[in-house]
Parts: C-alpha cells; structure tokens; sequence
C-alpha cells in the first residue's frame, strides 16, 4: 500500500533497527517499545489484519516468530515473552498492516497485557460454541 508506514518500513524504505529479515518478512526494533527489546514482525505483503492476509504468510510468520522470540529469549535473558497480535481498532490496533508484537518480560516489569476474566452462565459457553462452529 503506498501510504502504509508498515510496508516502507517492511520493505527498507524507512530505515530501523531490524534484527531479521527474508524475503517476506522484517522484524524490527519497536520505537515505542513496551519493555526493552520489544520486537516487530512486519510481512512485507500488505494485509490490514489476519483475516485478510494469506493463509501462507501466517503459517510462516509464527515460525519466524518461534525463531526471533528463541534469540530475543538467549540475548535478553527474560524471563518470559508476550506475543500480540491486534485486529481492529476495538481490540487496540493502531496501524493497519499485519504486525506481531513480541514483548519480552521480566519478572516484577510493570507491562501488563491483562484483562479482567469473567465467566459464562450455565450453557451459555456450549451456546457460544456452538454459534462460531456454524461459521466455521
């Protein structure tokens, strides 16, 4: 996409810190990083989200992923790591090309990807899914 930030950044026009690159992906340092060493993954193929991009792309994608989180892991040495993926501007999307976050974390960091758990009614969770098999 001509105006999309992601894909310049994806495709070497604009300059980062990139810690892996092949011919459909680069990952890069976040400017804006949640914790130091707080990674990106950007596919060079533009898709807005995971629904619209290539079944392909994303079975590649978590193995570059597993590889990047595997080194940032060893250099690092965190004691754990986040991998998030957005869709949407209600689920906290910001920038509107595929991307995975991997955020490293360290025992007493103060991120927080959290949400507060509810619960279901009697038969409500078997209802629910039983509604997202008919769309499956």
């Amino acid at each position: 996409m001509e105006n999309c930030i992601f894909c310049k950044i994806a495709n070497g026009e604009i300059p980062s810190a990139t810690v892996y690159e092949d011919e459909a992906f680069r990952a890069i340092m976040d400017i804006a990083p949640a914790n130091k060493g707080h990674v990106i993954l950007l596919p060079k193929k533009h898709s807005a989200n995971l629904f619209e991009a290539e079944d392909e792309t994303l079975r590649e994608a978590l193995l570059v992923v597993k590889r990047v989180s595997n080194a940032m892991m060893k250099a690092l040495h965190c004691d754990g790591l986040n991998v998030v993926q957005n869709n949407g501007e209600a689920a906290g999307q910001t920038v509107f090309h595929l991307h995975l976050h991997m955020i490293p974390r360290f025992k007493e960091d103060t991120v927080k990807v959290t949400w507060k758990q509810g619960s279901y009614a009697e038969g409500e969770a078997a209802a629910l899914s039983e509604e997202i098999k008919k769309n499956l």
